[in-house]
């Protein structure tokens, strides 16, 4: 049986930056991935946003690793290249009841460590975004977008150049805990079994599926998992906008917001379904519900100016209508089994964060 010292399963954002963080640590690292090639559907699939930490619980890991992964990331692509904009979100009131709330969501930013939120006047902002409609805004001028494939591409390199190797089209099928690791099955083209000292489970939708395939793993220590799918749409021709736009947020959710990518296309969403399994197909119909809640922000959008753009698929550890969920990170002081660490519900700003997530796991494991 081959032995690697550490095993990561699952090429998206989260486990690359994981690979990199123990390759740079001096540990041996095999990377496994079930589909062709990494960073295939979460990763893949969402805002690229750059998210400042502004709206996540005080305290809550998801305000935590994004704060610290947001000035990481910043630094990162600018020393590897990999293209950003540091472009600023509005945060959109747009009647007094809202403009009301604003002050509360800069409150809260700041106990996260985001300290530089601007309070607006309906004036300022217009002036900014002559195609609002608002009484007032939050200015978060530290969110940005990235371009998530090369900035993930930079992360396989930074691995592989410290010793890491990835493994397509290789599905852990199950693993069983051993006196001094993990022994791993290994599917796919070279089916295999694997011995490792060190085992992280950063498979994002399928991570307590993996749990589960654990031998030696207690079954009350693994949560569910939910799907809800988030569809966007994206507009037809220019956006006169040069920031995201987001609604004051709404019950359950942040509303439909409005992000941009690097190219300047105008994306909208998400508006939410809970599914049972992974299908990313956009129902046209959904569009319809679009208009409304766009026009509270932008009244001139144009009739017919909405096209089915992409969907996702956020890892939910917690049914619908449950109160939000927080980031589950376990290490051995938590589970009792040395050398692994589960990442469960890494959803947005799970990019964002990347990187600090991956210095923490770093830490577990040392």
């Amino acid at each position: 049986m081959e032995i690697v010292d550490c095993i990561v399963v699952g090429a998206g954002v989260v486990g690359l930056a994981v690979a990199r963080a123990l390759a740079l640590r001096g540990r041996e690292v095999l990377i496994l991935e079930r589909a062709e090639t990494f960073g295939t559907q979460t990763s893949a699939r969402n805002s690229e946003v750059i998210h400042a930490g502004i709206y996540y619980p005080q305290g809550s890991l998801m305000a935590r690793f994004c704060v610290a992964g947001r000035k990481a990331l910043y630094d990162y692509a600018r020393e590897r290249g990999v293209a950003h904009r540091r472009c600023g979100k509005l945060i959109v009131a747009t009647n007094a009841e809202e403009l009301s709330r604003l002050s509360g969501i800069a409150d809260r930013a700041a106990h996260n460590g985001v300290d530089d939120l601007r309070l607006l006047s309906g004036a300022e902002a217009l002036a900014m975004e002559p195609g609002l409609s608002c009484a007032g805004a939050l200015l978060s001028p530290s969110t940005g977008i990235v371009d998530s494939h090369a900035f993930m591409l930079a992360l396989l390199g930074d691995a592989e150049n410290a010793g890491a190797t990835l493994a397509c089209r290789a599905p852990v099928l199950r693993a069983r805990a051993i006196d001094d690791g993990f022994e791993v099955e290994v599917g796919g083209d070279e089916p295999m079994w694997l011995s490792c000292g060190s085992l992280v489970n950063a498979a994002g939708l399928h991570a307590p599926a993996l749990a589960r395939a654990i031998d030696g793993l207690k079954a009350e220590s693994i949560p569910r998992e939910y799907f809800a799918k988030g569809n966007y749409f994206t507009l037809v021709g220019p956006c006169p906008f040069s920031r995201l736009i987001y609604p004051v947020p709404v019950p359950g959710g942040l509303g439909t917001h409005l992000t941009l990518d690097l190219g300047g296309q105008a994306k909208f969403g998400p508006d939410v379904e809970w599914v049972e399994g992974v299908d990313y197909a956009v129902d046209p119909s959904r569009g319809a519900g679009f208009y409304a809640a766009i026009r509270r922000f932008w009244p001139a959008l144009p009739d017919g100016a909405l096209q089915p753009g992409y969907s996702g698929i956020r890892p939910k550890i917690v049914p619908p209508g449950a109160p939000g969920q927080d980031f589950l990170i376990q290490g051995p002081g938590d589970h009792g089994l040395p050398g692994l660490v589960n990442l469960f519900g890494i959803e947005s700003p799970g990019l964002t964060a990347s990187l600090a997530l991956a210095d923490h796991v770093g830490a577990l494991l040392d």
